[in-house]
């Protein structure tokens, strides 16, 4: 039976269920692989790892994972460097500059109190916040992620600053302006969006913004933003649905949710600063933009009659 990737959770199947073996885990949906921790690829993403002992540089601390990448081993033991641009390894940076859910499963690991005694548990939906190399006292450089437990306490922090072995973004003062910013608990609300709806505005325009027709070429392959037309959560409400959604680059992502590029009924793309127009909004024909959501962009940052 051929494996359908399904990024979130898969209906039947909620947190805490528990199964034999690993074919049982790709039977209900859960993971692709017999074997490999990670079920995933650079072009689609990971949507689900096993967390099964297998690398002693991982971590698991219950909402906050730190995961080795896969590659290098032999006979349970590391024999060679770790790359990016391995398959499993490239889906997993695949999900995090694309914000895709991965579900977590805990094999039985002695030495974890997070693991089941025996078969395998479903732990729940993690997004990937960071990714870097590590170089093991062995000399092998090995690929690690940082991943937070969606919704957790964790999932609203900066965890990231909390694991310094973390090396891909060093950071340097030039200027000493006084004792470092100070950190204070707060409580967030956050908004929880739909990876599909990404995932298909993305696929349908090819990662290729609709303004300008950029695409951003990154390591893992090209990439995009998702912007909401009709801003989401307070005071705005918009729906997490394709028809209230654009693939843009980050710049004109920025312009346009500051009302500095905005739409007409015509799709006509004006540049409000300039007062010009500066091209029409590139479509799909699976991709039905809701000419309601455009009207409240544009009448959010323009009085009716004042639109530049």
């Amino acid at each position: 039976m051929a494996y359908t990737r399904t990024f979130g959770e898969v209906y039947g199947h909620p947190e805490g269920s528990w199964y034999h073996n690993r074919d049982d885990l790709r039977a209900a949906g859960l993971h692709a692989e017999r074997q490999a921790g990670i079920s995933g690829t650079q072009r689609e993403g990971t949507d689900a790892i096993v967390l099964s002992g297998g690398y002693e540089d991982d971590k698991d601390y219950g909402d906050i994972i730190v995961y080795t990448g896969q590659g290098g081993q032999k006979e349970g033991k590391q024999v060679d460097h770790q790359s990016f641009s391995y398959r499993g390894n490239a889906g997993l940076v695949k999900s995090q500059y694309a914000s895709l859910p991965v579900r977590i499963i805990r094999g039985a690991v002695p030495k974890s109190e997070h693991a089941p005694a025996k078969g395998y548990r479903y732990g729940g939906l993690y997004r990937v916040v960071s990714h870097w190399y590590k170089v093991r006292d062995d000399g092998f450089q090995v690929c690690q992620f940082l991943l937070v437990k969606i919704g957790s306490f964790f999932d609203t922090e900066d965890v990231i600053k909390m694991f310094p072995e973390r090396n891909n973004d060093i950071e340097v003062e030039t200027f000493s302006s006084g004792p470092p910013a100070q950190r204070v608990p707060t409580a967030v609300n956050k908004i929880q969006r739909r990876a599909t709806v990404r995932n298909n505005i993305k696929t349908w325009h090819e990662n290729q913004c609709q303004i300008c027709n950029t695409i951003i070429e990154l390591p893992i392959g090209p990439t995009s933003e998702t912007a909401h037309i009709r801003p989401l959560g307070t005071p705005h409400n918009g729906p997490d649905e394709e028809p209230n959604a654009l693939c843009l680059c980050p710049n004109d992502h920025l312009r346009f949710d500051h009302g500095a590029l905005y739409i007409r009924d015509n799709f006509e793309v004006v540049d409000s600063m300039w007062k010009t127009t500066i091209g029409s909004l590139r479509v799909h024909q699976q991709h039905r933009i809701n000419i309601d959501y455009i009207r409240y962009h544009r009448n959010h940052w323009f009085s009716s009659g004042g639109v530049p």
